[in-house]
């Protein structure tokens, strides 16, 4: 019931992303995310005192509201909002911090659940929202900040966002949704289901949660390779490298079995870390930065409701076919890699 619930608020964060979007692209990212991050408090305050089914369902339905206004999604469109076209450091910094989330989150949610019970921590995880992100959201340049500075500039000369973009093909953005959708499918599929699959594959219970601790750590040091290595290169070079990362790790496990856990988890960790850079670099390097946000919106809106599924899908799979579960996200993957060979970047 509560990965119903869970599921049923990644559809409505998928719903709202569009409408998102387009505020930022319109008002810039301040007033949004506040207004995102005000929602995750009286949603988590809910949640922490509900009193049945019925309390549930409305705390999810905020947090639904919450997410679909302040995770990823927005705050890449909050970036290119400030930064234009060039956007994809500020992006790949901000994912490299927030590839510390589960390695923060996790225990900390523990140490509360422990000494306050689960409500205290939805409290606790409350009142840092409250106490830490919305003051941070708040020094966010306000619309007329960016006015000013838009004014400055134009009396210099034309500004990135300002110049023409080449023409892209009407089938590109339907192209990137079906992209992210199949390579969205893996990561949620995997993240979920990653220690119960090394186990189908004969790993013992603490070898399989030893590899899977290892999963946030491989997906930083892919985000250090983007900021190095791969700064100045074709964001399409790095959603190839990504989209290979889970079927090279499917191989190898395939190959191997249990005694590969720990290079699939690598594996695939490394082309997971690159794909969420990948889902705000590359629309931006094919479309241009404006409308940027609301064209996110629609991009994601499919893999979202797919990745709310996902679960409980490649759950059935292993249930049905425990180990040979991993063919079915590896063809998905390479799937989306030869999509990803169809794509080609505008030149300037």
């Amino acid at each position: 019931t509560v990965f119903a619930v869970l599921s049923m608020a990644l559809v409505v964060s998928a719903l709202i992303s569009p409408w998102a979007g387009r505020q930022i692209d319109r008002r810039g990212g301040r007033a949004v995310l506040m207004t995102s991050t005000t929602l995750f408090v009286i949603g988590l305050v809910l949640l922490g005192l509900a009193p049945g089914m019925g309390g549930l369902l409305l705390a999810w339905l905020v947090l639904g509201l919450a997410m679909g206004s302040g995770l990823y999604d927005a705050a890449f469109a909050a970036l290119v909002h400030l930064y234009g076209r060039e956007a994809r450091q500020p992006i790949t910094g901000i994912t490299l911090i927030a590839g510390f989330a589960s390695t923060v989150g996790w225990p900390l949610s523990s140490l509360m659940e422990a000494h306050w019970g689960w409500r205290g921590a939805c409290l606790g995880w409350a009142s840092l929202h409250l106490l830490l992100a919305l003051p941070l959201h708040a020094c966010l340049p306000g619309r007329q900040d960016l006015l000013r500075e838009t004014d400055l500039v134009a009396s210099s000369g034309p500004t990135l966002q300002s110049q023409p973009r080449p023409a892209v093909p009407r089938h590109m953005a339907p192209l990137l949704a079906l992209l992210f959708t199949l390579m969205g499918f893996v990561g949620t599929a995997i993240a979920t289901h990653l220690p119960t699959l090394l186990q189908a594959t004969g790993a013992t219970l603490s070898a399989a949660v030893a590899a899977a601790a290892l999963l946030g750590p491989a997906q930083v040091a892919a985000r250090l390779l983007e900021l190095g290595l791969l700064r100045r290169r074709s964001p399409l070079l790095t959603a190839r490298i990504a989209a290979l990362g889970h079927p090279l790790a499917a191989a190898v496990l395939l190959s191997l079995g249990a005694g590969a856990a720990l290079p699939f988890v690598v594996l695939h960790g490394l082309g997971n870390g690159l794909l969420t850079i990948v889902i705000g670099t590359l629309p931006l390097a094919l479309f241009g930065a404006a409308g940027y946000g609301a064209r996110q919106g629609w991009i994601a809106l499919p893999g979202r409701v797919v990745s709310a599924l996902s679960p409980w899908v490649f759950g059935l799979a292993i249930e049905r076919w425990g180990s040979d579960a991993i063919w079915l996200s590896a063809s998905i993957g390479l799937g989306a890699f030869l999509l990803l060979l169809a794509v080609r970047l505008p030149r300037a």
